[in-house]
């Protein structure tokens, strides 16, 4: 009787043996990773049967109803009906299909049993003797113009080489035309651009110029004949051929008058190029014929802005615009004239030379091109922080005015700006102002030669506005007394800081400064015999800057201050008036013309000073004011 026992198996813990060694030693093969057991484990799945054969088998090929009803409501159930590996035996299984197909067509074509892979014969053209001919010329002329076009070519290689010994390289050349100006192919052919759009330019004048290559020059052959004496022509200095516009050939400058009672007082002229005669296209170099019509195409930007800003200001007295001529009123009675000149080159008479002018102002001749160059520049160079693209907002000080509580006033002085043409009539206020300034100081310190005058001017100024510091002093005093006042020269007005602190200001008039000087130099005489005074000795009774005695003076006030010596027995009387000049007077004591009397008996009256007696200030050695007081004072001491 046989007896059934279940007997469990379980796997070994340790891992399988790979190999054992002659000596026994036994190796150990390494466990399998998580991948590689799942690898393992597909490999054991048949493909060939699927989850629904399986279910059928074991169910039947009718289910109850109960079952779908069962199957229905529990959704494990249904979702068992699904293989997890369905994807996978799918495309193992297209793969073998197209595998096998493969494998079959490979089979057939290589045992040539059931195709034939032969090419299909085709019907035998019949080819005539005279066709074969004129197909191996026509072949035969076809590779003899690529041998000729190979040839031309290395030709033109060594003629551009042994031209390139004198001439730059086209492509070299190119190359720097490329760095310095903007260049873009249009329908090939090189078209490149002076205007200054991309700063923001409204002027609508186009400044478009055309770059080929420069052709070489024909040979001595076909060469037209020249004059006696003359020697070959000059090969071209560039590879390059640079074509502009004819409106923007020749040469243009900005030409600034200004007039007085029809006479020239200066005149500015912007010439970029010199005065000098005007070349033919084949002697220029491209980038000086570039420069040149850049020059012209800014001059006439420039010259429009102006004129378009003469029509829209509304001055006391109009701007005129009258052909290529702006005329505005700078001061009474004087006019800026700014005048545009093109000269194209093209005339065949040589062109009178300009009558001679005036030095003319390289201040104005500077400051026309900068205020231009300045509008470029603030357009494309925007105040940070701004936005990358898109429109650009209010500027950095409006943005700020809420923060900052800005009321009204400020708000509208933001959005007031300067055009050009007030900036360059502002300039030319400024001008005159300090011309007349330097004239009134020139004029003054050749009439006056005592004291002396010595003008020091700001080196470093605004265009309008210029400071200069004025010092009076006496040569060989200087140490004594020294009066300095200083200047600001403004556009319409002066203003003056004396010594003392007192501010003064005055209009465009010259002859206001002129007497403020001549007030000024007699104050300082008087400053400067105190100090001398108090230096000899002497003693200081009493001054007055507006002395109220004598003549009413036509300018300014007399000045007067009374001197005594150190015993007190000589007294000297000093007045100074602008226009009648220094006097001094001494009076002595005891007095020589008293008398003794019944009424006056007591000898102590005599003491009092006597009356004063003008001294013959001619007459006087001395080298100057204060040299022959010091002498007049010496002398009254000893004696």
């Amino acid at each position: 009787m046989a007896y059934s026992v279940n007997i469990s198996v379980e796997a070994p813990i340790e891992n399988q043996i790979q190999e054992i060694s002659y000596d026994g030693q036994e190796i150990y093969q390494s466990p399998l990773s998580m991948s590689e057991n799942l690898a393992k484990l597909a490999q054991k799945i048949d493909f060939s049967k699927t989850a629904v054969d399986d279910l059928k088998k074991d169910n039947g090929e009718n289910l109850d109803k109960s079952d779908e009803e069962s199957s229905a409501k529990d959704p494990v159930n249904y979702q068992s009906s699904l293989w997890p590996w369905d994807s996978v035996r799918n495309k193992l299984r297209n793969a073998l299909t197209e595998v096998c197909v493969l494998h079959d067509v490979l089979v057939i074509a290589k045992e040539k049993r059931y195709m034939v892979l032969d090419p299909v014969p085709q019907e035998n053209i019949e080819t005539k003797a005279m066709v074969q001919v004129y197909a191996r010329k026509k072949a035969l002329a076809a590779a003899a113009s690529v041998l000729l076009t190979g040839a031309e070519r290395l030709r033109t290689s060594q003629s551009e080489l042994v031209r390139n010994r004198n001439v730059p390289d086209f492509h070299i050349e190119l190359l720097r035309l490329r760095q310095n100006w903007r260049l873009k192919k249009v329908s090939n052919s090189i078209i490149g651009d002076l205007s200054y759009r991309t700063a923001g330019s409204k002027y609508a004048q186009t400044g478009m110029f055309e770059v080929t290559k420069a052709e070489e020059e024909p040979q001595q052959g076909t060469s037209p004949p020249s004059s006696p004496g003359t020697g070959p022509l000059p090969k071209p200095s560039s590879a390059l051929r640079v074509t502009v516009p004819s409106e923007l050939q020749g040469v243009a400058y900005i030409e600034v008058l200004c007039q007085k009672d029809q006479e020239d007082l200066c005149s500015a002229t912007i010439n970029l190029l010199g005065s000098g005669p005007t070349s033919t296209n084949a002697d220029v170099h491209w980038q000086q014929k570039l420069e040149a019509a850049q020059n012209v195409l800014f001059c006439k930007e420039l010259f429009n802005q102006l004129a378009k800003e003469a029509v829209q200001l509304q001055a006391p007295i109009p701007h005129m615009v009258v052909g290529n001529q702006i005329m505005a009123n700078v001061l009474p009675g004087i006019q800026l004239i700014i005048g545009l000149c093109h000269n194209t080159g093209t005339d065949k008479k040589p062109a009178a030379a300009p009558p001679q002018k005036s030095e003319h102002d390289h201040v104005l001749e500077h400051s026309l091109h900068q205020l231009l160059r300045e509008v470029h520049h603030r357009n494309t160079h925007h105040p940070f922080p701004h936005p990358a693209s898109g429109p650009l907002g209010p500027s950095k000080r409006r943005a700020l005015a809420g923060p900052t509580a800005a009321d009204r006033h400020e708000l509208q002085e933001m959005a007031k700006s300067q055009t050009l043409l007030e900036q360059i009539i502002q300039q030319a206020q400024h001008f005159f102002m300090r011309l007349r300034t330097e004239y009134v100081l020139d004029t003054i310190a050749k009439e006056v030669k005592d004291p002396l005058i010595i003008s020091h001017w700001n080196a470093l100024n605004s265009p309008t506005q210029s400071c200069v510091k004025i010092n009076i002093m006496t040569h060989g005093y200087d140490a004594v007394c020294r009066t300095s006042l200083i200047v600001h020269v403004g556009e319409k007005s002066l203003k003056c800081v004396c010594r003392d602190g007192r501010v003064m200001h005055m209009s465009y008039e010259p002859q206001e400064l002129r007497d403020l000087i001549f007030c000024q130099i007699y104050q300082h005489q008087i400053a400067a015999v105190q100090s001398l005074a108090k230096r000899m000795g002497w003693q200081f009774l009493s001054n007055s800057s507006h002395l109220g005695l004598g003549a009413v003076e036509p300018l300014g006030n007399a000045s007067s201050c009374i001197l005594a010596s150190p015993i007190g027995d000589r007294m000297i009387a000093v007045r100074c008036e602008p226009q009648t000049g220094v006097q001094v007077s001494i009076a002595q004591s005891p007095r020589k013309d008293f008398f003794p009397g019944q009424l006056v008996k007591e000898r102590k009256w005599e003491n009092l000073g006597g009356s004063f007696k003008e001294v013959r200030w001619d007459k006087m050695e001395g080298k100057n004011f204060l040299n022959k007081m010091e002498l007049l004072m010496a002398s009254l001491t000893s004696s």
